[in-house]
């Protein structure tokens, strides 16, 4: 049985279904502050904070051997105004599920971890070695989640995967689960939100950076690509029984200009676009380095940009009232 932290979220729940679809077992638990229950479709389903001492009670319930950690906050932008809630949740609540794993012997962990930990990186791509320098809350409440199961493994008897995401986007071929954040602050949502007439315009936050049309660039990475990374990374585990941290991206890089015109096109709508001053703590260019883990674990990313937006798309208009 693997147990799935945030499994009513975005990322939870579609690797919720992926580990379903491959014949595992599983749990999730979820305090619905963020997530939605009737996301999850697969599996069991329990109404705890991760953060709590109660989740003793779930681990008395299940026999688990594993456990896939979503449960976190990550806008940046609210963590550079909210720096503590981060740190509360995302790093202080993790030693908290650890220590219980630890007092029910489970030794596999898989984090949902970030590009943000790597800040401003002097060198594209980016691979696992480059120097860890997060430049916001976000980032940094990672960074030294990270740090803290490095410490745990060291101990012995415990083993993780770190998966460093670059930016999750589109959402299930099937619309069964898709990505609904309130408030949405991921991009392509946003732009299709403008597409359907539910914003007036998109907004581009700074169009001064040095990229070749001045717009930040990202590394776009298909939720469906994710959810096969993390059955690989528990594979892995299981078999390798050794620790490890990979970057997961397609290695290539879209400005937001570039997203926006895609939006366009596979949508056949035009709208409004302004540009707004840049956001405290956006990098110019994030894009992955992804060869580790294609070479350890043979993952290797299969949906474009158009087959991300064309997926978030179709999803979009299901939810088009919501």
């Amino acid at each position: 049985m693997i147990l799935i932290t945030g499994g009513a979220g975005y990322i939870g729940a579609h690797t919720n279904k992926a580990l379903h679809n491959a014949g595992y077992e599983t749990v999730v638990v979820d305090n619905l502050c963020k997530g939605y229950e009737n996301f999850v479709k697969w599996g069991n389903f329990e109404n705890y904070d991760f953060g709590s001492d109660d989740l003793r009670e779930v681990f008395e319930k299940y026999d688990i051997d594993g456990v896939i950690h979503f449960a976190a906050f990550s806008s940046v932008a609210e963590s550079v105004e909210m720096p503590q809630k981060y740190f509360k949740n995302n790093y202080r609540n993790t030693i908290n599920l650890l220590k219980i794993m630890r007092e029910y012997g489970v030794d596999k962990f898989i984090l949902s971890s970030t590009a943000a930990v790597y800040g401003n990186p002097e060198k594209i791509p980016i691979t696992e070695d480059t120097d860890l320098k997060p430049i916001n809350p976000y980032g940094h409440s990672k960074f030294i989640t990270e740090k803290a199961l490095q410490r745990e493994a060291e101990k012995g008897d415990f083993n993780y995967v770190s998966l460093r995401y670059f930016n999750a986007a589109g959402c299930d071929f099937d619309c069964e689960i898709g990505e609904l954040h309130d408030p949405e602050t991921h991009l392509i949502p946003l732009v299709l939100d403008a597409a359907i007439g539910k914003r007036d315009c998109i907004y581009i936050f700074g169009d001064d950076y040095d990229t070749p049309d001045g717009t930040c660039i990202r590394d776009y990475i298909h939720v469906n690509d994710l959810a096969d990374a993390h059955i690989k990374a528990y594979e892995y585990l299981c078999n390798e029984n050794e620790s490890n941290i990979f970057n997961l991206g397609n290695g290539e890089g879209y400005s937001v200009r570039e997203v926006i015109d895609m939006c366009k096109k596979v949508t056949k709508c035009d709208f409004e676009v302004k540009v707004d001053e840049r956001r405290e703590g956006d990098p110019a260019i994030l894009v992955a380095d992804s060869s580790k883990i294609n070479e350890k674990l043979g993952w290797k990313p299969k949906y474009d940009l158009e087959e991300i937006v064309s997926s978030a798309w179709e999803w979009h208009k299901k939810i088009k009232d919501v």
